[in-house]
């Protein structure tokens, strides 16, 4: 017979065991009918006090040493009575107690490869590039040439003291330790218009990076102006709690009027080739013409001055508004929580560029939105479908004057700056959107010269005039350049490779917000305009190439032949002479002057031209009329000129008044008979008496109804021998 389990559950009863509820407890708990289960588990576990690591002994006898469970004997006990759960770490009041904000300058601490601080190298040049640009932008958005002195320094090994001073119109004292010791802190991030500098971090960034290095505080002296003093401060960074910690601060005297000097000591390496400090600062000079850069690098005797190419300012951007295509759902929740009372459709015409009252009023019509309603009153699904209307109504693209490209000339102009070729060409594209922000895209060709012509083509990338020098397989720049068709600009291009040929091709990319793929500002992002955009702009500037390489094929065609012409016209001029008894030389010059009129003399046609412009800009006015540069027909050379235009106009009326004379009836040609073999010898041999007759006579006289003998067939072709002869010695 089965044995029972005195523990088991009664009918009514409900059983799990403790072993369930806390790890080494293997006695099962019931609850009476009516009495709620969790009762039951407290009144047993005692849950007041420590639970017992003891396990609870079984009142019934043990069968078959199975633990407390007798009806299974051979069975070993039930799996849940051996379940152990591990012991408790931490409750959430510890978990708790350990969480604390995280300051943004501890968190680019630990992810300082994040600006672009991973490798000494590549830090040394980011430090330099964040000085420059905010010397170009001070200096550009006051109104004032930049003159950018870079100097770098070997203090030690694999240590470097970085200098860069520009004329700009100098930083308040107040703003200094926030400027140069503060992450995030910035003037240009909320502001819809083009400019390097975006997120404040950049400067400070390069400051942090020094200071964990080396341990060195950051100088900065500036001055505001002429006649005020000029004060030098040094910096730490609270890396814990974000803030500027101001080690000195004291006046000093500057001989020049207004400006800022960064020193920082950092750990770096410097070295040459694509990447390096020497190439940025040569591509910052192309895409910044009116700048005047002078740099001093180790193993430099004498420092390198690049004078400005253009004495004027770029136009300086206008702020625009947020576009309605490129704003997202929860900017636009922010922006109708902010307005408060405002109504819609004010808040619509206010907020956003290019949208109108009538625009307003369609977007809340399509969105099924009072216009009147307050914006503050609205609710999520309301907002959104605002945010679906602005989508899916029709707006103008934003205005372009936010953005400031380099232009053709000026761009052209740091090509020739940087590079010795024999071809250059510029373009830049009409004004373009991504997601509501405006962009311009330009590129600029320089090819032969001194660019080496066994090697791929040096492309350059610049985003809002920055040069962009790492990471270029992951930028959309080069792969919009991979993707042209190159070939069909007369270049050699391996599959899937740059084109190969002395070429460098600058692209640069203009816009309120770049959308680059980190925050060190190494590469931009693959948007399909952007890439729509470039490979528009390379291909225009692509044809003006092969304009360009087709023309100089032609050429050099054009004088291979004339070269061809001119080796055998001699020998030509030679024999000409034996056979017409003339004077050889005479002969061999006509034959020269006569050969442009049968092959093109490359650019000769544009020379001409420009020195006959040139010729008739510096000669005098004379009332006498211009001899023409071909003899006139032989009827109008008869004719006295036209005393004016007017007259002349009568003439060519009355001529075409006049009827045309009924041509001639002309006898038919008499049938010409093939000269027999005996004819043939007999002609040939009075081919000397014809030529005396020639010498006396100075040309040839053929009657046409004379007879074929001898005279009127030349051998065996029908023609006469005056018709044989060039016409330019007839």
């Amino acid at each position: 017979m089965r044995r029972q389990n005195p523990n088991a559950s009664s009918p009514g009863q409900t059983s799990i065991p403790v072993g369930s509820l806390d790890g080494g407890l293997s006695t099962a708990v019931s609850s009476p009918p009516g009495v709620p289960l969790d009762d039951a588990v407290q009144a047993s576990l005692q849950i007041d006090g420590p639970p017992s690591a003891e396990p609870v002994p079984s009142s019934a006898p043990d069968s078959g040493g199975n633990g407390g469970n007798g009806g299974n004997g051979g069975n070993g006990g039930s799996s849940e009575a051996h379940v152990h759960k591990p012991p408790r770490r931490a409750t959430a009041e510890m978990m708790a107690a350990k969480q604390r904000e995280i300051s943004v300058s501890e968190f680019f601490t630990k992810n300082r490869h994040l600006l672009g601080f991973d490798n000494p190298a590549k830090s040394l040049l980011t430090a330099i590039k964040e000085a420059v640009d905010n010397s170009l932008d001070a200096c550009e958005e006051a109104g004032i040439l930049p003159d950018i002195i870079v100097e770098v320094d070997d203090v030690a090994d694999g240590r470097y003291r970085v200098a860069v001073q520009d004329n700009g119109p100098g930083i308040v004292r107040a703003q200094v330790p926030k400027i140069f010791a503060k992450l995030l802190y910035g003037s240009k991030f909320h502001h819809l218009k083009q400019s390097r500098g975006q997120q404040g971090i950049g400067i400070s960034a390069a400051g942090l990076y020094a200071q964990l290095t080396t341990g060195k505080a950051v100088v900065i002296t500036s001055k505001t102006g002429p006649g005020r003093p000029a004060r030098r401060i040094e910096l730490r960074i609270d890396t814990r709690h974000n803030k500027p910690e101001v080690l000195s601060d004291a006046e000093m005297d500057w001989e020049i009027d207004h400006g800022t000097r960064v020193e920082m000591e950092l750990a770096g390496t410097y070295r040459g080739g694509r990447t390096s400090i020497d190439a940025y600062l040569e591509q910052t000079v192309i895409a910044n013409p009116h700048l005047k850069l002078t740099y001093k690098l180790p193993k430099m005797e004498a420092a390198v001055v690049f004078e400005r190419a253009a004495h004027e300012l770029p136009r300086e951007p206008l702020e625009i508004r947020p576009h309605p295509h490129g704003v997202e759902l929860g900017l636009l929740i922010r922006m109708m929580h902010e307005a408060g009372s405002t109504p819609v459709r004010r808040v619509l015409v206010e907020s956003f560029s290019r949208v109108s009252a009538s625009i307003a009023e369609q977007v809340c019509e399509a969105a099924d939105v009072p216009q009147w309603t307050k914006a503050g009153a609205l609710k999520g699904d309301q907002i959104e479908a605002i945010h679906k209307a602005l989508g899916a109504v029709k707006v103008m693209s934003p205005p372009a004057s936010c953005v400031v490209p380099i232009g053709p000339e000026l761009l052209e102009a740091g090509l020739r700056r940087r590079f010795e070729a024999d071809f250059y060409c510029a373009v830049t594209r009409p004004p373009s959107v991504y997601r509501g922000n405006p962009f311009v895209v330009e590129c600029a060709l320089a090819y032969g010269g001194k660019l080496p012509s066994d090697e791929p083509a040096d492309v350059m990338r610049f985003a809002n005039r920055v040069p962009l020098q790492y990471q270029p397989k992951a930028c959309a720049m080069t792969e919009a350049v991979y993707q042209t068709n190159w070939k069909a600009y007369a270049l050699a291009q391996p599959k899937g490779s740059l084109p190969i040929g002395p070429l460098a091709v600058v692209l640069h990319l203009a816009s309120v917000w770049v959308p680059f793929t980190n925050e060190a500002k190494e590469a931009v992002a693959h948007y399909p305009e952007l890439l729509r955009e470039m490979k528009l702009a390379i291909q225009e500037a692509g044809r003006r190439l092969a304009t360009h390489l087709r023309a100089r094929h032609r050429a050099e065609s054009e004088r291979r032949r004339r070269s061809v012409f001119e080796r055998y016209i001699p020998e030509l001029g030679a024999s000409l002479a034996k056979i017409l008894a003339g004077d050889e030389a005479a002969i061999t010059q006509t034959l020269l002057d006569a050969l442009p009129e049968f092959v093109n003399t490359p650019g000769a046609s544009d020379d001409d031209e420009s020195e006959e412009v040139s010729q008739a800009d510096a000669a005098p006015i004379s009332e006498e009329p211009p001899v023409p540069s071909m003899p006139p027909p032989a009827d109008v050379e008869a004719d006295e000129p036209p005393d004016s235009q007017r007259e002349l106009q009568a003439r060519k009326r009355a001529a075409k008044a006049e009827p045309e004379p009924e041509p001639e009836e002309e006898e038919p040609p008499a049938p010409v008979k093939k000269p027999s073999r005996k004819e043939t010898l007999k002609l040939e041999a009075d081919e000397p008496e014809r030529s005396e007759a020639a010498k006396t006579k100075g040309k040839h006289t053929v009657d046409k109804a004379a007879p074929a003998k001898g005279g009127p067939k030349a051998h065996g072709h029908g023609k006469r021998d005056d018709e044989r002869q060039p016409k330019l010695f007839k």
